[in-house]
């Protein structure tokens, strides 16, 4: 009876022994599949992110090279304006310049007419 006993101990006992390890197992590979699932959105995620970066950089270049053309358009036209400018400015000069020539041509005529007058 002893031995019936302790041989059905022992039977029991390997039975909860294989029971415990198939949960045990069972359990692990649950685990395994939860971090197998839990990589895979962690990488989806990260690629996500990546990508949107990305996209995120290539909006912030496009609007600084955006940014660069207007800058190099306004100061295309500042100097466009600057030339006309300066080209009103000689314009202006040399219109001067001939008015003072005339005005010394005619005071010139008027002496030489003057003289002639005083000599005759």
């Amino acid at each position: 009876m002893k031995k019936v006993v302790l041989s059905f101990a022992l039977v029991a006992m390997l039975g909860l022994s294989f029971t415990s390890c198939r949960e045990t197992k069972e359990n692990a590979e649950e685990k395994v599949e939860n971090a197998a699932d839990a990589t895979k959105d962690a990488a989806e995620n990260a690629a996500d992110a990546v990508k949107e970066a990305g996209e995120d950089a290539m909006d912030k270049a496009k609007e600084a090279a955006d940014d660069v053309k207007d800058a190099a358009e306004d100061a295309a036209n500042e100097v466009k304006e600057g030339a006309k400018e300066m080209m009103d400015d000689a314009k202006d000069a040399a219109n001067d310049a001939m008015d003072k020539a005339k005005e010394a041509g005619n005071d010139a005529v008027d002496k030489a007419k003057d003289k002639l007058k005083e000599g005759n």
